[in-house]
């Protein structure tokens, strides 16, 4: 049998381009038995990430934990109760420059988690296309073990009726003698 030796895009394409050519589909089952179509989304997808994806990443995680709303939310009494205290504060109330530290770090903080967030979204675009292939791969193995199967089954019937044949000829044979 002639192995054929594609790369992983080749038989992605084939994948998403010959859906509907039925001359193709023993090509592209053979193809699918002989290599893996499952990815690791996460090495994938990592291995294009810059300097800035991980650190974006890295904001996302820690902006997005309890450590970091705690850890704030102290900021924020501590700053307030020392502005408060203090005969001459730094910031006295209506805390204006605390106000401007909130917006400034709001307005950096939001688009960076939306980049860290568009990034996942491309991971989970990536994890559901392959998804897509282990599924269409075990659905056409399934189908071609049924194959089997039922040809395996039909073969075991034709058998059995041949020894049965056999069984009843040699029960009504005459010359037939049974060895003690």
């Amino acid at each position: 049998m002639k192995k054929n030796k594609i790369t992983r895009q080749q038989l992605i394409q084939l994948l998403l381009t010959h859906e509907d050519d039925k001359s193709d589909i023993q090509e592209l089952v053979d193809l699918l038995f002989e290599q893996q179509v499952s990815l690791n989304v996460n090495k994938e997808t990592e291995k294009t990430f810059t300097i800035g994806d991980r650190a974006s990443d890295k904001l996302a995680e820690f902006a997005g934990s309890w450590r970091f709303i705690i850890g704030f939310a102290v900021f924020l009494a501590v700053w307030i109760m020392v502005n408060m205290a203090l005969k001459t504060p730094m910031d006295p109330f209506p805390f204006i420059l605390l106000n401007l530290i909130l917006s400034t770090m709001a307005a950096i903080q939001a688009p960076i988690i939306m980049m860290s967030q568009n990034r996942q979204e491309d991971k989970d675009r990536i994890r559901s296309q392959n998804d897509y292939k282990v599924n269409l791969k075990s659905e056409l193995l399934l189908e071609d073990l049924h194959k089997k199967m039922d040809k395996i089954l039909y073969s075991q019937k034709v058998i059995k009726e041949k020894l049965n044949i056999i069984e009843d000829n040699m029960d009504n044979d005459d010359d037939f003698v049974e060895l003690v």
